[in-house]
């Protein structure tokens, strides 16, 4: 599921900035501008009704194109990254962005986000058997 939020981010981002995205590694020849994805602390939490609750933290590393401008470029791309991250589409379904923040450090945007949600398990159950039964009175009728 981590990776469908994954993609749902990715997508928002590609429609509205166009921009490369990278869900691994920072290799040494990045072409920039570009996205860097990355997930802080995911978690689950069982509930009553084969229900869990997922919560998901993430990082998107913004780096600019611009060595000069890149603290004003960052703020920019920030202002317009709160907006397209706010809902996302993840398998057809809708997923609102909460926690949203971010900062810039050393010329990188730093865009922070959480995803939670609930997921239900398919619980399989066995139905019951047949079952006989047969009434007899009591005394005279």
């Amino acid at each position: 599921m981590v990776n469908d939020v994954i993609a749902g981010i990715s997508n928002a981002l590609y429609n509205e900035f166009g921009y490369e995205n990278h869900m691994e590694e920072i290799k040494q020849d990045l072409e920039e501008p570009c996205f860097f994805i990355g997930i802080l602390n995911p978690s689950a939490k069982k509930y009553p009704g084969a229900r869990c609750r997922r919560d998901n933290s993430f990082v998107i590393q913004y780096f600019p194109e611009s060595e000069n401008h890149a603290a004003a470029e960052c703020y920019s791309v920030a202002e317009r990254m709160l907006k397209c991250l706010a809902l996302i589409n993840v398998q057809g379904q809708l997923l609102h962005g909460s926690s949203m923040g971010y900062r810039v450090t050393d010329g990188v945007l730093s865009f922070f986000v959480d995803y939670n949600f609930f997921t239900r398990d398919t619980v399989k159950t066995e139905s019951m058997g047949e079952m006989g039964y047969s009434i007899r009175g009591k005394g005279r009728w």
